[in-house]
């Protein structure tokens, strides 16, 4: 390289003629010449292409089989192998290396390349994923739900136990919550809890329940062209993110809670961070979206799932293919089933009946033993043997007074004291279990063993103070003044006079 430096410098800028380089080096004219022209060593250049004369009769047959790989599952693709054992069965006589490297470089031409897109503030882009958590000691499958902003790369993260209509609601309500606004557009996949049908390459017949959220909160909902998931590409990488960073190593939690309260605080410390090629933090990019969101509404949205039922025989109610317990007077009664994300409630008319913890796993019976209190007030005998009452534990005095109940009216009727017994237990319809428990003491230090008895000590005692009239705050009343009685008064009653003298 310095020998061709000083060449060009002498003939170039000392003006030095050719024929005497040429002298002086013994090097070819056409050497000389190639030096002069360029200031760096040009390198191999091939003019003809390199001929493939055995694989270039079956290169297009090649690219044919790539195209209709393209519809195919990826895990059903032809490999590199296969495709030359084909060719080997319709005549090819060459290796398998010129069979790879002609299907890498064709794979390579055909790879697609993506335009880089506006990232307008205001818009967002939703989407789901799965990670491992150890809840309460077991490993188990959680889903996420991932809300991300384009333009300040901010997003939300929350996680639930299944990706269904009402997680999908939730999640966007706490998104807009988080983010103290409503995105004007949102970029979705074509997800059945959003499309009922694909009727066109931009046409779609939506859900009701999807077109419920949009009618509450009026954005725009745009979907993704039909395996073409890069077109939100954000919420895609977003995923993929929150599983590296916030799911590794595996979390540590006791509940559905503690883990959505992990997220969000890592969704909040992500703000401070800067985006490469940018100035502003994500949370002052974040006021830039907020200026272009429509506001939230006035009332809020019931994410809930509601369906119609009746309760059965036994005063359960299906929903999600698990029953629901329902207090025992409203067996056979038509109800209306409100499923949340971590309730459900039952309603008869307007009135709420129920509210159990939602339960999403399958065939499970979820019973409430104050639900049954009044079926065993009818049928003492059930008692020990009703599945609601099994796992109710009590404090100890509970079965005290039970032993007692019994005992006193085992000459007559066992069954009245196990009655009596149930009775005191549906104080708890209207007092809580450490009232109870405390009146239930009581009434065993004084022998006192019945319903009225305990419900006695229930009853709050009144302050003498309380009973006592005071014109402390009321000086309005101090210039009232009281006249004594007059018996006058009575006698014109008598009489019919109607006249007070």
């Amino acid at each position: 390289m310095e020998k061709r430096v000083e060449i060009r410098r002498r003939v170039i800028n000392e003006g030095v003629s050719k024929r005497q380089i040429l002298r002086e080096t013994g090097m070819h004219w056409t050497t000389l010449e190639r030096i002069l022209s360029c200031s760096s060593p040009p390198g191999y250049r091939r003019v003809v292409p390199y001929p493939h004369p055995r694989i270039g009769a079956y290169l297009a047959r090649i690219e044919e089989i790539l195209e209709r790989d393209k519809e195919m599952p990826k895990k059903q693709r032809h490999t590199a192998k296969r495709m030359w054992e084909r060719l080997r069965e319709e005549g090819f006589e060459g290796g398998y290396t010129i069979v790879k490297d002609a299907v890498r470089d064709l794979r390579m031409r055909r790879q697609e390349v993506f335009m880089p897109l506006i990232r307008r503030p205001g818009e967002a882009q939703v989407d789901f994923g799965q990670a491992l958590v150890r809840m309460n000691g077991v490993l188990r499958k959680v889903f996420f739900f991932v809300m991300a902003l384009p333009h300040s790369d901010a997003f939300f993260v929350m996680s639930f136990d299944r990706e269904c209509t009402e997680t999908f609601w939730e999640g966007h309500v706490r998104a807009f919550e988080h983010f103290q606004g409503v995105p004007f557009r949102i970029t979705y996949d074509n997800t059945k809890i959003c499309i009922a049908k694909i009727t066109g390459k931009r046409q779609r017949e939506l859900t009701k329940g999807f077109l419920q959220l949009v009618s509450h909160y009026l954005f725009d909902p745009h979907f993704c062209l039909v395996r073409r998931a890069n077109e939100k590409g954000v919420a895609e990488g977003l995923v993929k993110f929150a599983r590296l960073n916030f799911f590794v190593p595996v979390p540590q939690v006791r509940d559905f809670a503690e883990l959505n309260a992990y997220l969000l605080q890592r969704c909040r410390e992500d703000l401070q961070r800067r985006l490469r090629g940018k100035t502003l933090t994500k949370a002052q990019l974040l006021l830039e979206d907020q200026a272009a969101f429509r506001k939230l509404p006035a009332a809020a949205f019931d994410a809930c799932r509601i369906q119609t039922g009746q309760a059965d025989s036994e005063s359960l109610v299906r929903f999600d293919n698990n029953d629901y317990s329902v207090p025992v007077e409203y067996a056979h009664h038509p109800v209306v089933i409100k499923g949340y994300v971590d309730t459900a409630e039952i309603c008869y008319g307007p009135k709420v009946i129920a509210r159990h913890p939602r339960c999403w796993e399958k065939e499970k019976q979820i019973l409430d033993p104050m639900h049954y209190l009044l079926l065993a007030e009818r049928k003492p005998g059930s008692l020990d043997y009703a599945r609601p009452l099994e796992s109710w534990v009590l404090p100890e005095v509970f079965g005290l007074l039970r032993r007692r109940l019994e005992q006193e009216h085992r000459e007559r009727n066992p069954g009245d004291g196990t009655r009596e017994y149930v009775r005191v237990l549906r104080l708890l319809e209207k007092y809580t279990l450490g009232e109870l428990t405390r009146a239930v003491e009581q009434a065993l230090s004084m022998r006192c063993h019945s319903r009225d008895a305990v419900a006695q000590f229930l009853v709050p005692a009144e302050s003498w103070e309380a009973t006592t009239f005071k014109l402390d705050g009321r000086p309005h009343l101090r210039q009232v003044k009281v006249y004594p009685n007059n018996p006058k008064v009575y006698g014109s009653l008598q009489t019919g006079t109607g006249g007070v003298q």
